[in-house]
């Protein structure tokens, strides 16, 4: 593949001063083709399987990104952690441009770069204003498609692999959450978000490129786009990222195991998780497991002190300080739900037998309608405020139009919360109980259950 060097064909186009228009300003020509509504999510799926997605607000600054189906649970055992590297490597040198070029390119039109991983996808996205589209897409366009991984340059990459394994490992909830998933799942989704250390500085620029070259195909993409007119991003599209057609090396299902790791470190605090296996994103049961994380809790809501049912059982086993919530992860082909605890080493075994006793009686049908209607309430608010930010109504359009081929409305989203009933609730809950639990500690553990004696 050969690097873009300009994309001189894509039309600069006029902006308006306020996000909050309809329609467009007047005398601004929309693409033509088929009729327009304007404030609407656009989708569509080329030839080769790549998917187009859009919405033309009309704001001064647009948010384009390529999502990827190529997150760390494709790496195989021999390339462990080359999704860290390339989440490091996405500015360095392209086919198409110097890395010095990606970087002062981008900065001189005041536009960003920014690349993010989660387990399942890898997300480029750049911002720019509204004028400058077709200089950042080039570079966009050079990231996705045309890496070159020279080696010098990977190498120097290793200190930051470092600094980024040191700062998990501090950060004690980032290092349960991946022993968590490393010990409830046997392949798969037991894969880091972050390269093992015995690896630092050996995975190789045929590891990288066998890995773009199998993960980065049509068929498992998505180019979405905020602030840009649909009919620009499908000739992007259809000119640039009809790269390699198909979709790729396939990956294999996650199987669910479970297990218990224990981190005996000291300290006053311990952290720990227990989860079952839940709901994939495309389960029916996917919304009723995320009702019944809010009917529990999922922490404060304001600066000092909370209401949630997790907090005002735990309350009344301890005077101490502590924190709980209910932990929820979807996943294509699989989840994990359950109770994340933070307390002090002495209150610990009342604090987590007593948030996985609150999902037990949850089970056994102990649910009021007001406090199924309050967790749907927050529910539909949390969702509805979380795409007011650009970023994550981009990845969200991303990842329907990836995973589904199409987009919901919000209006659609809430009216699936609405119809979650009680019984889908206490079958969520009955889920957790009866199945296989796993469990990761960390902390001063002498006063810590083991997951057998929950």
């Amino acid at each position: 593949m050969k690097g873009i060097r300009g994309i001189s064909q894509l039309s600069r186009r006029a902006y308006a001063a306020t996000s909050s228009l309809v329609e467009p300003l007047p005398g601004l020509k929309v693409s033509a083709g088929a009729p327009h509504t304007y404030q609407d999510v656009h989708v569509t799926k080329l030839p080769s399987g790549l998917v187009i997605a859009s919405l033309e607000n009309y704001s001064p600054a647009s948010r384009i990104g390529v999502l990827v189906k190529a997150g760390s649970r494709y790496e195989t055992f021999d390339s462990l952690g080359v999704t860290h590297l390339l989440r490091l490597a996405s500015g360095l040198t392209t086919k198409g441009a110097s890395a010095f070029r990606i970087c002062r390119g981008i900065e001189a039109v005041g536009g960003s770069l920014g690349v993010t991983t989660t387990r399942e996808t890898m997300l480029y996205t750049v911002d720019c204003p509204r004028d400058h589209i077709d200089t950042v897409m080039e570079y966009l366009i050079n990231v996705t498609t045309a890496p070159e991984f020279r080696p010098w340059e990977l190498a120097a990459l290793a200190p930051r692999v470092k600094l980024d394994n040191t700062i998990a490992r501090q950060c004690m909830q980032t290092g349960v959450l991946e022993n968590l998933h490393a010990v409830a799942y046997k392949n798969a989704l037991s894969n880091s978000l972050y390269c093992p250390d015995y690896m630092v500085g050996k995975i190789t620029t045929d590891q990288m490129h066998t890995f773009v070259q199998n993960n980065f195909t049509s068929g498992r993409m998505a180019l979405v786009g905020l602030g840009v007119e649909h009919a620009v991003l499908k000739q992007v599209g259809e000119q640039f990222l009809n790269i390699r057609s198909g979709s790729g090396t396939a990956g294999t299902n996650a199987v669910y195991n479970g297990g218990e790791l224990r981190n005996q470190t000291g300290g006053s605090l311990v952290h720990a998780a227990v989860v079952a296996e839940g709901a994939g994103v495309a389960s029916t049961e996917a919304t009723a497991f995320s009702v019944l994380q809010h009917v529990l809790g999922v922490g404060p809501r304001v600066k000092r002190g909370s209401t949630s049912a997790l907090d005002q059982a735990v309350a009344k086993v301890t005077a101490e300080p502590f924190n709980v919530s209910a932990f929820n992860a979807s996943y294509s082909d699989s989840g994990l739900f359950g109770v994340y605890t933070i307390s002090q080493a002495g209150a610990a075994k009342e604090v987590i037998k007593t948030a996985v006793g609150l999902v037990s009686a949850i089970a056994q049908g102990k649910l009021a309608a007001s406090d199924l209607n309050r967790a749907k309430t927050q529910l539909k608010a949390e969702y509805l405020m979380s795409i007011e930010s650009s970023e994550n109504l981009l990845e969200t359009i991303g990842m329907q139009a990836l995973t589904e081929g199409t987009y919901h409305s919000p209006e659609a989203i809430t009216q699936k919360i609405d119809a979650v009933s009680s019984s889908d609730v206490v079958n969520a809950a009955k889920k957790f109980m009866s199945s296989k639990k796993s469990m990761v500690s960390s902390g001063n553990l002498v006063n810590t259950p083991f997951v057998d004696e929950l």
